[in-house]
């Protein structure tokens, strides 16, 4: 998250990960703020995606996504 030019970093409470970008609402009780690709994986679950494939999806957004 940048506020007056400054990232800030966070740690994702559920995989530890530490991450500048913006945050994502964990599903499981909607008050949580997560990492993005913890936030992909629990929508991917939701809809019944398998860890593998989750991967695999993850993969490709990652190599789509602009440095900044």
């Amino acid at each position: 998250m940048k506020e007056n030019n400054v990232t800030q970093i966070q740690i994702c409470p559920r995989c530890g990960r530490a991450y500048s970008e913006p945050a994502a609402l964990s599903r499981v009780d909607n008050q949580t703020l997560i990492c993005p690709d913890c936030g992909t994986r629990e929508a991917l679950d939701s809809i019944g995606v398998k860890p593998d494939e989750q991967e695999r999806i993850l993969a490709a957004i990652h190599s789509c996504r602009r440095p900044e």
